[in-house]
């Protein structure tokens, strides 16, 4: 029984002195949505929103790219008010992908306030995750 309670107290403190190593400036994650789905549009808004509540110093980059690209655009998105206030906190962006954006006849001036662009999406994920950025596909 002491040997049990040892090992737990090994397990947890070095479990602690790992976790204290990690702070929110090391926490930086990309999103990658693509679907037109409202659930999946509205979950990728709502867990940015949950990561920089409860790490205020993450960094947090949402690619949109393809059948979503109306998630942003500011005549079509029924969650702008999110994304601006989402986009309005330092360390979170918004970022169109410009190829899918020149298939769709899509503009800058399209996107809601604050929206950015990427020459290419995918580049952009890629680019991301070379640099050790966390990945989560958004799909329906």
């Amino acid at each position: 029984m002491k040997r049990n309670i040892f090992i737990l107290w090994a397990v947890m403190l070095t479990f602690s002195q790992w976790s204290a190593g990690q702070t929110s400036a090391d926490y930086k994650v990309i999103f990658d949505i693509t679907s037109s789905d409202p659930v999946a549009q509205r979950q990728v808004v709502r867990d940015a929103g949950l990561i920089k509540s409860a790490h205020p110093d993450a960094q947090i980059e949402v690619v949109v790219y393809g059948q979503a690209l109306p998630l942003i655009q500011k005549d079509k998105s029924p969650l702008a008010s999110e994304i601006e206030k989402l986009i309005s906190q330092k360390g979170v962006s918004f970022n169109a992908c410009h190829v899918s954006m020149d298939r769709n006849h899509v503009t800058e001036a399209d996107l809601i306030k604050g929206a950015g662009t990427v020459p290419d999406g995918i580049y952009e994920i890629i680019l991301k995750q070379k640099q050790g950025w966390g990945y989560i596909k958004l799909s329906p």
